[in-house]
């Protein structure tokens, strides 16, 4: 079944009462897919963590615990899906191991070269623009820094069926890894069994600082 416009343009930006029941289904079915980008992070105690686009922010508790002596943000453009996450994860935010900020994956208010690791999971669909985003989380990787991204593919024809073009813009597989090559980053892993949704693992090129 198609969803309607409305709701999938609530997945993009939510807003109001409507996105706040949006943001608990959110929490639900993608919490497996966010762990499952999280496994493939492989990180460690001092490990500084970005999750770009968290939505509701059900895996900030899951990156906190693994990284337990680092620092882990999340970033969504939704003032109310930060809010959410904020909410969610109020104790590790007033512990100052857990932060949140409103900003765009083109648009990150961090230093370059902040963090070790970052994901991103379900978002790459409402990015204007791939390369510039891709960009910007190359940016404030350290060099060597690890780099999950799960996204459902133009080849899963169900998704396609039934999320509105309007909104949801699903990518070919080469033109994803085009735009991470041409942004700094070497692919470690690409899910090629046909798995939807799939996980690739990427490495920003140059050396490794070390432990942070």
């Amino acid at each position: 079944m198609r969803r309607p416009r409305l709701i999938a343009e609530q997945a993009r930006h939510a807003s109001g009462l409507l996105g706040r029941f949006v943001a608990f289904v959110m929490a639900h079915e993608t919490f497996a897919v966010n762990k499952r980008a999280i496994d493939g992070l492989d990180v460690q105690l001092n490990d500084h963590i970005l999750d770009v686009g968290c939505g509701p922010g059900r895996g900030l508790a899951v990156l906190a615990a693994r990284a337990s002596k680092g620092r882990v943000v999340g970033a969504d453009p939704s003032a109310l899906m930060t809010e959410i996450a904020v909410e969610r994860n109020q104790g590790l935010v007033k512990a100052h191991r857990v932060d949140v900020v409103i900003a765009r994956a083109d648009a990150l208010p961090f230093a370059d070269n902040a963090f070790d690791k970052a994901l991103c999971v379900h978002v790459v669909y409402f990015w204007e623009n791939l390369d510039a985003s891709l960009q910007e989380i190359a940016r404030v990787l350290k060099p060597g820094g690890r780099f999950a991204l799960v996204f459902r593919t133009n080849a899963d024809e169900a998704a396609v069926r039934s999320f509105p073009s309007e909104v949801y813009r699903f990518r070919c597989i080469p033109e994803v890894i085009a735009a991470l090559t041409e942004s700094g980053f070497a692919i470690d892993i690409t899910d090629d069994d046909g798995t939807e949704p799939m996980l690739m693992i990427a490495s920003k090129h140059g050396r490794s600082r070390g432990v942070s």
